[in-house]
């Protein structure tokens, strides 16, 4: 490494030091006493976040929120979008909705159908295993199980006549009473 390199190298080590110390001091000095530098563009931050209450991380409200769907098209449910996606709208209201519910004296399930009565099925993470559903529970198994039952009956289908067009080829090859005899005794001789 020239010195040149060297130089470089080490003033861009030392640079965010000496910058972090200038903000800090400026922070400080404005009276501000968190130790960590002002956020100068806020927007870029993303929507402000609700205060986490007891039921943020309840057991009962996580159970109900992951048996529903998001209504922004993420395809997630309710708790992992509100968990993971902090630019979403929808799912934060949708939470608060099912805590006015449970606070209300809902039950899970009287929940649940308050959502689907609002949303259709479709805010079901999971269609309900009744009716003509069943055939989205079923239809693939059983496929899968039918292709491959007839993938393995091309496979034995084309084994049988390529097996059938080389003993065609090479009728010599097989043997004989007199030939499975012979060896018989070869192996007999071998063996004492």
């Amino acid at each position: 490494m020239d010195r040149r390199s060297f130089l470089k190298v080490g003033a861009l080590a030392v640079l965010p030091a000496a910058v972090g110390r200038d903000v800090q001091d400026t922070t400080r000095a404005a009276g501000a006493d968190t130790g960590a530098a002002p956020l100068y563009q806020p927007d870029l931050a993303g929507r402000p976040q609700d205060r986490v209450n007891d039921y943020a991380n309840d057991p009962g409200i996580i159970a109900i929120e992951r048996r529903l769907g998001c209504t922004c098209g993420c395809t997630l449910d309710i708790y992992t979008c509100r968990t993971t996606d902090f630019t979403c709208t929808y799912s934060p209201a949708l939470h608060r909705e099912i805590v006015g519910m449970v606070e209300g004296g809902m039950t899970a399930e009287q929940v649940i159908d308050a959502f689907v009565a609002k949303y259709g099925e479709k805010i079901l993470m999971a269609p309900p295993k009744e009716g003509f559903n069943w055939a989205g529970y079923l239809f693939p198994g059983i496929a899968i199980t039918l292709a491959g039952i007839a993938i393995g009956w091309v496979m034995l289908r084309r084994t049988r006549a390529a097996a059938a067009a080389v003993a065609a080829e090479h009728p010599g090859t097989g043997l004989t009473g007199e030939d499975d005899e012979r060896l018989r005794k070869a192996l007999e001789q071998l063996e004492s």
